[in-house]
């Protein structure tokens, strides 16, 4: 039961605007795994997954074994990869939920071999996405390596390679050469594993940056075509109506994007009281704000213990019946406060955007701001908080519920 006055609108319509925009950015190169991880990016996976599978997402893509069985769950027929690889103990509900693992090391293979051989499945059951370490040095297998895991996966006839696929560690800086060298040894990987004779159906790389640059899908796609692959691209932060706050071509920043994307996240909360204060009146922990003149000020029950970022302290601000209020003072752990000198008619119980849209016209205001729809966008707070959007969505907190709103 949730009554504290604190939610999250998750919006149906604008999310599968989104992946339909991009499906069809994607389409003449591509299809989407559409990545689904950290619990849908904030958004709530066991919200998000089931609507993006309804419109048409073949592929989801989770963290966990764990959250690839709570999608699975309420997703019988989507093909659900496991992008982080899998614990021991974990094995088995990859098998009983028809998960497809990422693997890379041979203690995965055994893993699934050891389950497999349990279970007596027949061969060619168990479908693997190996990833390969072009560069970044994280999750992957080195080409070093590469021939010794190929020879384990033979070992075991249970076990087959279903897809190959890299992670780009510069994808928004499209004339990075990072992004040439990582291709070129995926490449050459692809390569080593066609002369090995594997042959995976899928061959994937690339973010949502990847699939909104120009020029960068399609030699992807005649990658994968090379090895009578398909060729997919993981759409993740776009898919939830954000780009990463700039591409780079020849070192010059750029937001061109081929299709306008909207956020799917509304946080929201109440006005719980209000207070004037006076000039020299110190506000909240450690007195980092002082009011230099008579203020009125309205507290918001949220804070750092919600997600709300503790360096939005004294530079950040939501929206009051479609007005700006600057956050004063730090924010605290389930409190925050917020100036409202200059906005007319505040009352407790007011719904304040922490992120969102608000228009001073939807509060009967007819002057001033003239109707004009003001927003607050994760990318506002992560600028203001020094930090990237990804971290703003992924934050909010478990106790922040996530409604769907149509």
């Amino acid at each position: 039961m949730h009554t504290r006055p604190i939610w999250a609108e998750i919006s149906r319509p604008r999310l599968i605007s989104n992946f339909k925009k991009l499906q069809a950015v994607a389409a003449p190169h591509a299809g989407l795994l559409a990545v689904v991880k950290a619990d849908a990016y904030g958004h709530g996976v066991t919200i998000c997954a089931p609507w993006l599978a309804e419109a048409g997402a073949e592929w989801l893509g989770v963290t966990s074994v764990e959250e690839g069985v709570a999608v699975r769950r309420r997703c019988p027929q989507a093909r659900i990869l496991v992008m982080c690889g899998l614990w021991p103990g974990e094995e088995d509900a990859v098998l009983e939920y028809k998960l497809v693992p990422t693997i890379w090391t041979v203690q995965h293979i055994a893993l699934l071999t050891r389950a497999a051989e349990r279970r007596k499945l027949s061969p060619q059951s168990v479908p693997m996405h190996l990833e390969i370490d072009t560069g970044m040095s994280r999750q992957g297998v080195g080409l070093d390596e590469l021939l010794a895991i190929l020879d384990r996966i033979r070992a075991t006839p249970a076990l087959y390679l279903d897809g190959v696929f890299t992670h780009f560690s510069s994808p928004e800086i499209l004339d990075s050469p990072q992004n040439d060298a990582q291709q070129q040894h995926f490449a050459e990987a692809l390569g080593r594993i066609a002369t090995a004779r594997f042959h995976p159906t899928w061959i994937h790389a690339g973010n949502s940056s990847t699939l909104l640059a120009r020029d960068r899908l399609a030699p992807l796609s005649a990658l994968a075509r090379q090895y009578n692959a398909k060729f997919l691209v993981r759409p993740g932060l776009a898919l939830y109506g954000y780009a990463l706050p700039f591409v780079q071509i020849d070192g010059v920043q750029t937001r061109e994007m081929p299709v306008a994307l909207e956020p799917v996240l509304r946080w929201k909360t109440r006005i719980a009281a209000l207070r004037a204060i006076e000039a020299g009146t110190a506000v909240g922990y450690g007195a980092t704000f002082v009011a230099t003149q008579t203020m009125r000020l309205a507290l918001l029950p949220v804070g750092y213990a919600d997600g709300l970022n503790r360096r939005l302290s004294n530079c950040g601000s939501v929206l009051v019946r479609g007005h700006r209020a600057a956050i004063v003072g730090r924010v605290s752990m389930d409190l925050t406060i917020v100036d409202v000198s200059q906005i007319p008619d505040v009352a407790v119980g007011d719904e304040v955007a922490l992120i969102g849209e608000q228009s001073a016209s939807q509060f009967g205001e007819q002057a001033g701001a003239n109707g004009t729809m003001l927003r607050v966008t994760a990318e506002d707070q992560a600028r203001w908080a020094g930090t990237i959007c990804y971290e703003i969505l992924c934050a909010i907190s478990v106790r922040v519920p996530r409604v769907g709103v149509e």
